[in-house]
């Protein structure tokens, strides 16, 4: 495991010298724009482990993606490698079909504080609501972005992620009530509190998330990597590109259906990934929005 490889992955180029905000942005962005937030795994017959080397071979040296526990871990190695004050935060994720915040701690963050003033940094959500840039943590502070308006809010003690999000266009008008469209125009994303995590603290959500059939992931197939005006996903056999403020005030969201035999040439072409194992795409209605 080494910096420069994993630099060579991303593609980032510049300054190591100061752990300082812009720094890592720059680093967060080409991090976000060359690593799909992804499940593959649990589609194609592969295991998902959270041992820090094995994410490192499955991101940097395979080339895959991963979901938020192996996105984070391998940020927040990368980092405290670099110097920068670091800790993981555990998150309990908005389920918009159910109106409420899972009961379970599935979602793994980075906390980075630099000069005294502390950031999220969140590799690891993907879609719509991946953020773009490190979000200081401030409660009631409207942090605009390129895909939206991002926002803190805390309460005794336990902090709220909320998106707004502009109007969209569809153009394939099949589309227009897609389960996979978010509805509301302001969407709850997660809730968390500051209590210090490990990797460890997430080993059991790890297995629930990719064994159990009440899991999104279980029930979908899911792919999806930021690009420099927008996003792309694919969720089963459906690829959406969406291009942010394409008119003003007005996201571009484009669907396509893909035929089995160009799920596994797309992959390769959108998202720069290649699977070892045959993937058996799945796309169980209701359970996600971009």
């Amino acid at each position: 495991m080494n910096l420069e490889e994993y630099f060579v992955r991303t593609g980032y180029k510049g300054s190591l010298e100061k752990q300082d905000l812009e720094t890592l942005t720059d680093i967060f962005q080409h991090h976000i724009r060359a690593v799909p937030f992804e499940n593959l795994s649990i589609h194609c017959g592969e295991k998902i482990t959270l041992e820090l080397e094995h994410v490192y071979n499955k991101i940097v040296r395979r080339k895959r993606g991963g979901w938020c526990m192996e996105n984070n871990q391998l940020l927040g190695w990368v980092l405290r490698r670099l110097g920068y004050d670091t800790s993981f935060l555990g998150a309990y994720v908005f389920n918009p079909h159910q109106n409420a915040y899972a009961t379970i701690m599935t979602h793994l963050l980075v906390k980075v504080v630099i000069g005294g003033k502390a950031y999220i940094v969140d590799g690891g959500f993907g879609v719509s609501y991946q953020m773009w840039q490190p979000m200081e943590l401030v409660s009631g502070k409207d942090q605009p972005q390129a895909p939206g308006i991002f926002r803190f809010t805390e309460k005794n003690a336990v902090w709220y992620l909320e998106k707004v999000r502009r109007k969209q266009y569809i153009p394939n008008q099949n589309f227009s009530n897609s389960d996979l469209l978010e509805k509301k125009e302001c969407r709850k994303v997660y809730m968390f509190s500051l209590e210090p995590r490990t990797v460890e603290d997430f080993s059991s959500q790890c297995t629930y998330l990719q064994t159990s059939p009440d899991s999104l992931f279980t029930k979908k197939s899911i792919c999806t990597l930021q690009t420099t005006d927008g996003f792309r996903a694919l969720i089963g056999w459906t690829l959406t590109e969406t291009t942010y403020n394409y008119k003003e005030n007005m996201d571009l969201v484009e669907f396509v259906t893909l035929e089995d035999e160009e799920v596994e040439k797309t992959l390769k072409e959108k998202f720069n990934i290649t699977l070892d194992r045959k993937l058996v795409p799945i796309n169980i209605k209701g359970f996600y929005t971009i």
